[in-house]
């Protein structure tokens, strides 16, 4: 028996709300289930913040701002990360273990791919807390000037289902390494490892009300938390038709807000591609995490030269993933989060169908089980073109020109991510270059060294920077100008 199975037989586990470093009720003693997507059963029953929850975790956490944590110097928050980071790692095969029994990814990407990822962010920002710095400005006469980057105050954070614990690391890290305090929303489909978290951030040491974690849903603990006037800052990753109601919300009390949305990225494949590479990397971007993911190539524009080759390399990868049991690391392809997304998903691809795109593999599912997909001949009016899938979904379309291939990349109103596969590398750079999306890969699809990177989109993708690397930290921070005049000014009244 693997470990999310064990994970699952010890269920139903029971969380609380943490509040100012405390696991206590919500106020109105209701609580909710979360299930297993693999197997329907219920993994956890949690207590559900609402208005009342969301505003004793912003005075939690505006005390704690004013309090202990603005006293700490920066070399100790950048202490407290990296042991929060130790933490992690020490936890990491229980906490895979979770992420897949919480939202049916394979073990093998909980595993290797998002435990490592949420280490190295805490890592990495543990190294920036005491490198924050500000900069002198020379301007002409005696007029001295200098900037500070301070923290921002209380951040509301506010995290999707597909890397619940990833995001977390996202969201936090970097705020936290800034000097900030959070109010952190898990999905409330996936909030098991962030109430885990909980726990490691209590175990690490962390001040009262510096973290604090309040499940519940988007239509009460989330408006409370966009709408908050407690609140500095709101940082939402999420759809982007979430995201304008978020930026709404905030709007109402002009509080600062960065939001990272969908995407429809774009997979080319030149005619000068090694079409068994091409099919490996595009099967890996559409597939991996059932294809829940923003920057999944949702669209593969595929020269007609190499056409037909690739259709059936990448039919073939897709034949061959087995789906089932999540928790064993033979498995590709787990269940879709939810039956509402699955039945979202099969209603693009059975429109397409219906409008001339041809099924040319799978197209079926059992339960939440969703078989890998292949549809060619899908042309740009078809949802299959349009629509972010999120499930384990290939459209091909096929172009005659590489002209033809760039307009319909850009022919989208997302912005996030697209890649572009050749054998020439400087005809590759030159496409990219091109591409009106936030983040272009040639030669591969998924960026897997996202602490240090700027992440973000741009149109309906994104708004409000960057996560990743020092942009990241832009996020979480205020540049304040200050001056000083050496010598008396004589003004003339």
């Amino acid at each position: 028996m693997s470990s999310a199975q064990t994970v699952a037989a010890d269920s139903p586990r029971r969380y609380q709300l943490f509040i100012d470093g405390k696991w206590v009720d919500a106020e109105s003693g209701k609580t909710f289930e979360t299930p297993n997507p693999a197997t329907g059963a219920t993994l956890a029953e949690v207590a559900e913040a609402d208005k009342a929850d969301i505003d004793k975790a912003v005075i939690a956490a505006r005390r704690a701002f004013e309090g202990k944590w603005s006293k700490m110097s920066a070399r100790d928050r950048g202490r407290l990360l990296y042991k929060l980071s130790q933490l992690i790692e020490a936890n990491a095969p229980e906490l895979a273990a979770l992420e897949t029994a919480d939202n049916g990814k394979p073990i093998r990407e909980s595993q290797y791919v998002d435990i490592p990822q949420v280490v190295e962010n805490f890592e990495y920002f543990a190294g920036y807390a005491t490198k924050i710095e500000g900069e002198t400005i020379p301007v002409p006469g005696q007029m001295f000037n200098y900037t500070l980057r301070e923290p921002l105050g209380v951040c509301g954070q506010i995290i999707p289902w597909n890397f619940p614990l990833l995001m977390a690391a996202w969201k936090l890290a970097p705020a936290l390494a800034a000097g900030n305090t959070i109010v952190l929303k898990p999905a409330e489909q996936t909030p098991v490892s962030a109430m885990e978290l909980g726990k490691l951030i209590q175990e690490a040491g962390f001040p009262d009300g510096v973290v604090n974690i309040v499940p519940g849903y988007g239509e009460t603990a989330g408006a409370a938390l966009a709408s908050h006037p407690g609140i500095d800052k709101i940082a939402f990753t999420g759809s982007t038709e979430v995201g304008k109601i978020v930026a709404r919300e905030a709007a109402q009390n002009l509080t600062k807000v960065s939001l990272e949305l969908g995407g429809n990225a774009a997979f080319v494949v030149l005619d000068d591609a090694d079409i068994d590479m091409a099919s490996m990397v595009g099967a890996w971007s559409t597939f991996h995490y059932q294809g829940q993911t923003c920057i999944t190539a949702n669209r593969h524009i595929v020269l007609r030269s190499v056409a037909d080759a690739y259709v059936a390399a990448l039919t073939e990868r897709a034949r061959n993933m087995t789906v089932g049991d999540p928790s064993t690391d033979q498995v590709s392809i787990g269940p879709i989060i939810s039956e509402a997304q699955r039945d979202r998903a099969h209603e693009i691809v059975q429109q397409s169908i219906e409008m001339g795109a041809e099924l040319v593999e799978g197209g079926t599912y059992e339960g939440l089980f969703y078989r890998p997909t292949v549809l060619v001949g899908v042309t740009p009016d078809m949802p299959a073109f349009q629509k972010e899938i999120f499930a384990p979904v290939a459209p091909i379309t096929v172009v005659d020109t590489e002209e033809e291939a760039l307009e319909l990349t850009n022919r989208t109103e997302y912005g996030l991510a697209s890649a572009v596969y050749t054998g020439d590398l400087a005809r590759g750079l030159a496409f990219a270059e091109k591409v009106r999306a936030g983040m272009v890969h040639v030669n591969d699809a998924v960026c897997l060294d996202e602490a240090h990177v700027p992440f973000g989109g741009m149109g309906a993708s994104g708004l409000g920077g960057r996560s990743g690397g020092e942009a990241n930290l832009d996020e979480f921070t205020e540049r304040r100008w200050i001056s000083l005049q050496r010598t008396p000014v004589h003004y003339p009244y």
